[in-house]
């Protein structure tokens, strides 16, 4: 059987929400053991978002597999003293407390190193742990609108926000590759550095390009649906059928294929209207009525076979259903099936595949599931759990 990378790796989080969920999560694919601790009786607060998923949450059945669940009132100093033996045996923790929270507990990274120097510590924040913000709330769409990404997504009437939680999950992604850093320089040099990340930041890097064109521009790009605001023609456009079907010209070759063979108007690309991208860009609304009017003469399927067949880029606009059903994930053994509490149901493998490694996609925990189990591990006593039950620390 093949050793998962991170197998060895113990990581203890305290966590809620999505952003560290999703970045230990990525943790315990690559094999490492992710000890969560969770309040007990309630749990991570996302367990509650919704109940779609068999019961659960949609949230916390995406952001929680192959983790054990373990609670502890942090509030307690028995609780603490738990934690702490847990840190002990441990080579990574992840929190992403409320603002104070951590330094109350003790458990900000400063402390906490102070304890247990080969640790890596990892927090996340919402806009860091310093600075004249530091103190505030962040969820994850307060961010799309302080970093204004809300200002560029949605049509030129109103703005909208991004359809996923991509503030957290950006958040998350950075923390994992961020403590995938830490434990190699750790292995390479000794040193255990801390990691830390904000939301506000893992977006506002996300935000690059548009940052770099409105402070040279002097304006930032429009906001214009499915259209894209510096290519043209490159946008979802309605067929004959109803449909829609989004495609991109990216060269002046495909350009020219997309004139003669789609379009069937060879001339355009004579026409000093669209001579340039910059200029099919400035002629917008001409360029993309020819293409509207060409496309409600056929179907979606039609199209979509003859975009292909020209080599232009191109795309159905799919609803999350159809997404399910993708002949891509389908074809290429995406689906793996993981249990949850009461069920079992379908998850994507992890994107990133290792040759030779098959990612573990272990169940989701109930709330406080490996308790006992853990602690016994620890050495406690079945008397001492039993205290630690009657007295609501566990």
């Amino acid at each position: 059987m093949t050793v998962l990378p991170l197998s060895g790796v113990t990581v203890v989080t305290v966590e809620q929400a999505v952003a560290a969920p999703y970045a230990t999560r990525q943790l315990a694919d690559l094999g490492a053991r992710v000890i969560k601790i969770e309040r007990p009786g309630v749990g991570d607060f996302a367990r509650h978002y919704d109940t779609t998923v068999h019961g659960q949450s949609s949230y916390f059945v995406w952001a929680n597999r192959s983790k054990e669940s373990v609670t502890l009132d942090l509030k307690t100093r028995a609780g603490r003293d738990v934690l702490e033996q847990l840190l002990g045996r441990a080579d990574v923790f992840v929190q992403n407390l409320a603002p104070g929270a951590a330094a109350r507990l003790d458990l900000d990274a400063a402390s906490v190193a102070r304890r247990h120097s080969s640790l890596i510590l990892c927090t996340i924040s919402g806009y860091g742990t310093t600075g004249p913000w530091a103190d505030r709330k962040a969820y994850d769409l307060l961010v799309q609108c302080q970093t204004g990404l809300v200002s560029l997504t949605g049509t030129a009437e109103e703005t909208a926000r991004v359809g996923v939680s991509v503030a957290d999950i950006a958040a998350g992604m950075y923390a994992y590759s961020g403590v995938l850093t830490a434990l190699y320089t750790r292995a390479t040099t000794g040193v255990a550095r801390a990691v830390e990340v904000s939301l506000f930041e893992a977006l506002a890097e996300w935000m690059g390009q548009p940052a770099y064109y409105t402070r040279h521009g002097g304006v930032q790009p429009p906001r214009m649906g499915t259209q894209h605001p510096t290519i043209a023609p490159y946008g979802a456009f309605t067929t004959g059928d109803g449909k829609q079907v989004l495609f991109s010209v990216q060269n002046e070759r495909e350009w020219a294929a997309l004139c003669e063979r789609v379009l069937e108007k060879p001339e355009l690309t004579d026409d000093p209207r669209f001579a340039t991208g910059s200029d099919r860009v400035a002629h917008r609304g001409e360029l993309d009525a020819i293409v509207a009017a060409r496309f409600l003469r056929s179907g979606a399927d039609e199209l979509m076979e003859l975009l292909e067949a020209t080599g232009v880029a191109n795309a159905g606009v799919n609803d999350v259903e159809e997404f399910l059903d993708h002949p891509v994930l389908a074809g290429r053994g995406r689906w793996r099936e993981v249990a949850i509490p009461g069920a079992v149901v379908p998850a994507l493998r992890p994107p990133a595949d290792l040759t030779g490694v098959a990612p573990r996609m272990d169940p989701v925990p109930d709330v406080g599931e490996h308790t006992e189990r853990v602690l016994t591990e620890l050495g406690l006593s079945a008397a001492r759990i039993e205290e630690l039950r009657a007295d609501g620390v566990i």
